[in-house]
């Protein structure tokens, strides 16, 4: 096993790393998500967690600004992936461990960014209670995940994934104190064969290969919720 106990297993970038970097690399070409996440608590000169961090694609980006910035994922394969991108990159740690047990000290973090990562309404409890611990006051949270109620990839992810009840995930953050921006962003692939590949490690074979006969062209419009709480 390359991933610590209590890890949820994510069938994408664990099993698919090569094909989810493509993947990363067309969510929001306009940087919507980016604006947002800035407007409300900008990270520059602070400390930022990545919950989830993967392969460590969104670590860089952080540093450029940030006084430093904490990758924590379970899976071990993909850990050592994130290192290698961030070796040149002293503001940057990343380390092996899971969101309801982060290895990090009380109040060391000001800023947290987990996109797809576990934190899904319902269950997450544990990671909830793990950021009141480490969270400075004065900081902030940030969760970005699908909404299944509106935009194409939406419509696609409520047949993929007809388990996850909308409704109950937005009374879940909602009640915690959690607050909703809406987006809609984009996937923009820089070629066909890109779009099909990457569909095809979200979604279940037949599914996808219904909704890749149906959509034309490599930019697929992507309904996403931001949530966030300030500590």
């Amino acid at each position: 096993m390359t991933h610590l106990p209590g890890a949820t297993p994510s069938p994408n970038i664990w099993l698919h790393p090569a094909t989810y970097e493509i993947e990363n690399r067309a969510v929001d070409p306009d940087g919507l998500l980016e604006a947002a996440m800035r407007e409300r608590a900008d990270w520059t000169g602070r400390t930022v967690l990545d919950v989830g961090c993967g392969t460590g694609f969104h670590l860089p980006r952080f540093a450029a600004d940030a006084a430093a910035v904490v990758g924590v994922e379970p899976h071990a394969d993909l850990v050592a992936l994130a290192r290698r991108r961030c070796r040149r990159l002293p503001s940057v740690r990343v380390l092996h461990g899971t969101a309801q047990s982060l290895p990090l000290p009380d109040a060391s973090v000001d800023v947290v960014h987990a996109r797809w990562a576990y934190f899904f309404g319902p269950g997450c409890e544990p990671g909830l209670a793990e950021l009141d611990r480490v969270v400075r006051r004065g900081g902030a949270a940030f969760v970005i995940d699908n909404d299944p109620t509106r935009s194409t990839f939406g419509a696609w992810f409520r047949r993929g994934y007809p388990e996850v009840d909308p409704v109950a995930v937005e009374r879940f953050w909602s009640t915690r104190g959690w607050t909703r921006t809406p987006l809609t962003i984009r996937w923009s692939f820089g070629s066909r064969a890109d779009l099909e590949a990457v569909v095809r490690i979200e979604f279940a074979h037949a599914l996808a290969e219904e909704v890749l006969a149906g959509h034309a062209g490599t930019d697929v419009d992507y309904a996403v919720n931001l949530w966030s709480r300030d500590f």
